[in-house]
């Protein structure tokens, strides 16, 4: 599959969500339907499959390493600047964050990691790091602006895993890992069903949550500004691929480490942004055109990516 085919994917899907919820197709309610769908089975089936299927040894440790300090800087920089940048309250600064450093290593990642680099094994330490490091701290972030009090209760905190499906299957997939565990086969092909609808109908959610939050609706959801999405766009696309590289020079990475390094970096923001803020009821809007304006823009960085450093 070309990049051009990859990208295609995600802008046709999001187009039908889009044209099904002008039309009246799907009715008012399609994109928290289908996104609490997606939140509550779909990603975590689909989570749980491709955890409990990945080794965890071998891993490329200073190449990761790299990584981890663009992701930890962009995300940082994002969730502070929020608020002195933009005034964004607590609530949505963790999905700012995400939105600025979060890159879509699944159904993006896949297609462009076999095009680009030839195989998806240091993608595979992407997912894992987002999974089971940022993606907790994101939603312990979110779980505890949730609070009416905005309390730290460690209680709520420690009964997370269980109350959230995102993190619960995580955990369970790395576990099944470890133990080398398998499913029986029935219970294996239903999940492989129900995670196959995770990425389409999350595309689909998107789109149907673009018509909903036209400016022509009585009660407009509040999007980012121009002045945000530029700063969220630059972050994820120029600022994260370069100070990735930067590590990746600083810790001797070697050349096909170094651009492994750089185009997951240089991945857009995942859908998962949008169905986190969706889920929590903060920075839906901001979300969903930071994922599709990172994702129409990212080929470009990618591309270059690939010419400079392949």
């Amino acid at each position: 599959m070309s990049l051009v085919s990859a990208f295609a994917l995600i802008w046709i899907l999001t187009a039908v969500g889009y044209a099904a919820c002008r039309w009246g197709l799907l009715g008012e309610a399609v994109a928290s339907v289908l996104g609490r769908f997606v939140f509550h089975l779909a990603m975590p089936a689909a989570l749980f499959l491709a955890l409990s299927r990945m080794p965890l040894s071998g891993f490329a440790g200073r190449a990761l390493l790299a990584f981890g300090v663009s992701t930890a800087a962009v995300i940082g920089f994002g969730w502070v600047g929020a608020s002195w940048l933009f005034g964004r309250e607590p609530g949505e600064r963790p999905i700012w964050g995400m939105a600025a450093g979060y890159v879509n290593s699944a159904n993006l990642g896949i297609p462009i990691a076999t095009q680009v680099l030839g195989n998806v094994s240091f993608l595979a330490e992407v997912v894992l790091l987002q999974v089971l490091v940022v993606t907790p701290v994101i939603l312990v972030a979110l779980d505890r602006h949730s609070d009416p009090a905005g309390r730290v209760r460690v209680r709520r905190i420690a009964s997370l895993p269980v109350r959230n499906p995102v993190i619960l299957a995580s955990l369970l997939g790395v576990a099944c890992s470890a133990a080398g565990l398998h499913l029986p086969s029935t219970a294996g092909a239903s999940l492989t069903l129900l995670s196959g609808a995770a990425v389409p109908a999350a595309l689909v959610a998107l789109g149907a949550s673009m018509h909903r939050s036209a400016p022509s609706r009585a009660e407009p959801a509040a999007p980012a500004a121009p002045a945000e999405l530029a700063v969220i766009t630059a972050l994820k696309l120029v600022a994260q691929p370069v100070i990735a590289y930067a590590a990746g020079l600083a810790l001797h990475l070697s050349a096909p480490q170094l651009l492994a390094v750089v185009v997951c970096a240089g991945l857009p923001t995942a859908q998962n942004t949008f169905i986190f803020g969706q889920e929590y009821g903060v920075g839906e809007a901001m979300a969903n055109r930071a994922v599709l304006v990172t994702t129409t823009l990212s080929l470009a960085t990618l591309a270059a990516a690939a010419a400079l450093l392949g």
